[in-house]
């Protein structure tokens, strides 16, 4: 793959970079405990960026053949040139080479329907034992990559990645939800996870949850959803470096309770670990808020240069020349605290409310990382102490920030929470957290019935 990226940034003949990327993969979907549709995918992509005075042009193209290879170099630098015809831009110049910060894992080969077609059967036979229907997706992985720039760079990496998804349904509409995500399929429990799905959906009606604010405990697939949106919207650079991130102005000030600890930690035991970025810099551990503090942001090329100051790229583009919606991390950690689990977090709350996991999320003011969604597939009253009824999803409109500024206590295991769902070319990312309780939770009303 290598060969093939200088091979082609000869083809350039400018200034430039080449990747490419090799994604084979086998994806499931179930849905009432039958198989509805299976995706296996064995495909290679060249992503070519030309750099002419200070301009960019990226083309990507799944042709490696010789003439493929030379059309996607003709037409990169046709639209950096046309770029350059108005005057000079404003991007750097690519990163120059930095060693590797770690050996990487060897591709693994995609299980194959067989594989796919036990974990599913494992999880239907769970299902059913317990009345209930499983819907939700299986997937496992591998993507390589390949960079090679005319600024010296050249790196190679491997992601393996595996994920599961279970949501069972009783015939009166209650639902449990539970996920799994792992470098490997051998890692992924789907009994296991159906049980715990399952053991969500109880037999008695949900009660309606009135509008307020409440002690909130959320699961880590609740709390994850909260640190993507953080991910996107406080530590993006390029949007610091525009005024818009929610922590512009406040780095180096708290943020959140001291018992917030969050980093992009590509090397932290059982995340989804990637060596480097799409502009080939080397990933490294990077404390983003430290004991309720702010920290920094994360850059790319182009952000960094855009904060000007010193501001350097920390390794999180994108999209080689830097993606248009900016840097994000995306091995982000929230290191756990003392709580055995989330019914012992859940025991010192006289009233209020169990989340397993956020959904419909949407930003209604990125400055204040302010949030509204509604809770899912099992949400659960709190009354001395101990988990209870079950209840309608509620809707909720908060701030990610504030809820780590109100947060009371953290579960001690993190674990990793992915979403799983690539609907174009795979890109495995996750977020390693615990559960955590906080207060003021606000509630906006009920969803409904369903």
């Amino acid at each position: 793959m290598l060969a093939v990226a200088e091979r082609m940034l000869a083809e350039l003949g400018a200034e430039g970079q080449v990747t490419v990327s090799r994604e084979r993969s086998l994806t499931s979907r179930f849905a009432r405990s039958r198989p509805t549709q299976a995706t296996e995918i064995d495909q290679r992509v060249v992503e070519v960026l030309a750099l002419v005075d200070g301009h960019t042009g990226l083309v990507t193209g799944t042709d490696l053949g010789g003439a493929g290879l030379g059309e996607l170099a003709r037409r990169a630098r046709a639209i950096a040139a046309a770029g350059a015809a108005r005057g000079p831009g404003a991007f750097p110049g690519l990163p120059t080479p930095s060693p590797p910060t770690e050996e990487r894992a060897a591709p693994t080969a995609a299980p194959g329907p067989a594989g796919a077609a036990s974990a599913l059967a494992e999880a239907f036979a769970v299902a059913a034992q317990r009345g209930l229907e499983a819907f939700g997706t299986w997937t496992a992985g591998s993507v390589q990559t390949a960079i090679a720039s005319s600024a010296g760079v050249r790196a190679y990496d491997v992601v393996n990645d595996a994920f599961m998804k279970v949501i069972c349904r009783h015939r009166g509409g209650r639902t449990g939800f539970a996920s799994g995500a792992a470098p490997s399929a051998t890692e992924l429990d789907p009994g296991g996870l159906c049980a715990q799905a399952a053991a969500k959906v109880k037999p008695e009606p949900p009660t309606q949850l009135e509008a307020g604010t409440y002690p909130v405990v959320m699961e880590p697939y609740a709390v994850a959803s909260l640190l993507e949106f953080l991910g996107a919207l406080a530590f993006n650079g390029l949007a610091h470096a525009e005024g818009r991130g929610a922590l512009a102005g406040r780095l180096g000030s708290r943020v959140a309770a001291a018992a917030i600890n969050l980093a992009d930690s590509p090397r932290y035991p059982g995340t989804l670990a990637r060596a480097f970025d799409a502009e080939g810099v080397p990933k490294a551990p990077l404390p983003l808020i430290q004991d309720g503090i702010a920290q920094r942001v994360v850059h790319d090329t182009r952000s960094a240069a855009r904060a000007g100051t010193g501001a350097a790229t920390t390794g999180h583009a994108l999209a080689p020349g830097g993606h248009a919606d900016g840097p994000i991390p995306t091995n982000l950690v929230l290191h756990g605290g003392g709580a055995s689990d989330e019914r012992e977090l859940a025991a010192d709350v006289r009233r209020g409310i169990y989340v397993t996991r956020l959904w419909y999320l949407n930003a209604v003011d990125e400055r204040e990382v302010l949030l509204t969604g509604t809770s899912r597939d099992g949400t659960f009253l709190i009354e001395d102490g101990e988990v209870t009824r079950p209840l309608r999803d509620v809707r909720f409109t908060d701030s990610a920030l504030r809820l780590l500024g109100a947060t009371q206590a953290l579960t001690a295991q993190p674990r990793l929470v992915c979403e799983g769902e690539f609907y174009g070319r795979r890109f495995a990312t996750g977020v390693v957290c615990p559960g955590l309780r906080a207060e003021g939770f606000r509630v906006t009303g009920s969803t409904p019935a369903r």
